[in-house]
């Protein structure tokens, strides 16, 4: 039987801070995703039993939604801005190859044997990760307007590569520059694209640098250095202000600690406690009080994101079986149809439904058939999985569950969502060595 090499994920993985300068990016899963597939076709072929993770039904019946939903590009919900099929089929076609690359990442990782690539080493990764998360975010504090032009940007034809999309796919920058508390201000993006993609990898990735350095570490000195680079980490965060970080570490801490203590280890939620108060204590105590106070103090994106949920729902409506097959955008802002997006207003109006949540997006997007099947496979893992009391079935549950939670504001494509499907495998993968 024919072995799996580990080099196509570890590589995405340790490498990714290069596929990002080098202008890949995301765009490196559905690359990374054909030697993947070739190498389980090649073992299924040889006579090793390629296995599918449990509920994988309920993920391809989202799968099959999502092709369905095609037929549906041409249809407009009530206030939506007019468009056709076909100005709508790159931004599908995009979104359907990064779901069936990030399924082939799922179903290879945990394929993989133990020593091919061990679970150690696979929470090591994502663990380095964190510590990759940690830097860029520092380095859109200290260095907000940092960007450069990549090598595959440089590739591309001017006409291809100035597009706003495609910017956003191959052009690396350290933070991106909003005006969320008065005066613009850099919130750490780097090198996940987006400022909520890095608030939603952080929450998702350090619980698994927790979970590396506490539960499989042996050494001090690894301990002490997680607990440097977990007090520093705590700069870019309040200098993020995202509001949807804050809560998710919230969501994650409690979800441990909760875990814990069923687990016959009570001093967890002492510990909740004091850790929460150490970090009132040094947000009050430093500067780092001012800027949280200022962006609990400003919700001007409040307003905006209630009016994309009630159209969302609305839009839910509308078609609730298939949803619309993929996003809208709003004729107008949430004052009036009227008001539109300019130069001078580039957040006015012609806002995206469905790029406020990955819920939203969901029940919009791809009805109540598809939402069903994507929070199903989730849900179905999360208790599946639920008796893994060791360091991997905690962080697993904990990544899964957090990516619940963080649905409701953040967008689970590209990055998170794999971070999801890892922390799926591992607890799939801890489940059969049991």
């Amino acid at each position: 039987m024919r072995g799996l090499p580990a080099w196509p994920l570890a590589g995405v993985l340790l490498l990714y801070p290069l596929w990002w300068m080098l202008g890949l990016g995301v765009l490196i899963f559905p690359i990374a995703a054909v030697p993947m597939a070739a190498a389980l076709l090649r073992a299924h072929l040889s006579g090793r039993p390629v296995r599918l993770p449990p509920g994988f039904a309920l993920w391809a019946l989202f799968l099959v939604v999502l092709l369905i939903g095609v037929a549906a590009l041409d249809a407009e919900p009530v206030g939506a801005v007019d468009g056709h099929a076909s100005g709508r089929l790159l931004g599908v076609g995009y979104r359907l190859v990064q779901y069936v690359a990030l399924t082939v990442l799922l179903v290879y990782a945990g394929n993989l044997t133990e020593a091919e690539l061990s679970r150690r080493r696979l929470v090591r990764l994502l663990a380095w990760l964190f510590v990759v998360t940690v830097a860029g975010g520092l380095l859109g504090v200290v260095t907000g307007h940092f960007e450069f032009t990549s090598p595959v940007e440089l590739l591309l034809p001017p006409r291809v590569r100035n597009k706003g999309f495609v910017q956003s796919l191959v052009h690396p920058y350290a933070a991106q520059i909003m005006d969320v508390v008065r005066d613009a201000h850099p919130r750490p993006a780097a090198p996940w694209g987006y400022t909520n993609t890095w608030g939603n990898n952080f929450c998702l990735l350090v619980v698994w640098f927790v979970a590396w350095a506490w539960g499989f570490a042996k050494s001090h000195r690894a301990k002490a250095f997680a607990l440097v680079c977990l007090a520093v980490s705590i700069v870019p965060v309040v200098y993020s202000l995202n509001r949807g970080l804050w809560i998710g570490l919230g969501v994650a801490a409690a979800y441990v600690a909760v875990r814990l203590a069923l687990a016959g280890r009570a001093w967890a939620i002492g510990g909740l406690g004091l850790a929460a108060a150490g970090l009132a204590a040094a947000v009050v105590l430093t500067p780092l009080g001012t800027v949280v106070s200022a962006r609990l103090d400003d919700g001007h994106s409040n307003g905006v994101r209630s009016f994309l949920m009630e159209r969302a729902v609305s839009g839910m409506a509308e078609s609730p079986v298939i949803g619309f097959g993929s996003t809208r955008t709003t004729m107008g802002g949430r004052n009036s149809i009227t008001v539109g997006e300019s130069a001078a207003c580039e957040r006015c109006g012609n806002f995206t439904v469905g790029g406020n949540g990955q819920f939203w997006q969901l029940i919009f997007a791809h009805g109540l058939v598809g939402a069903g099947a994507y929070l199903g496979f989730f849900g179905y893992g999360l208790w599946r999985f639920r008796r893994d009391r060791g360091p991997i079935g905690i962080a697993g549950g904990c990544a899964i569950f957090g990516g619940f939670a963080a649905m409701l504001w953040y967008n689970a494509l590209v990055t998170p969502l794999a971070f999801m499907f890892l922390a799926y495998a591992l607890l799939w993968r801890s489940s059969l060595a049991r």
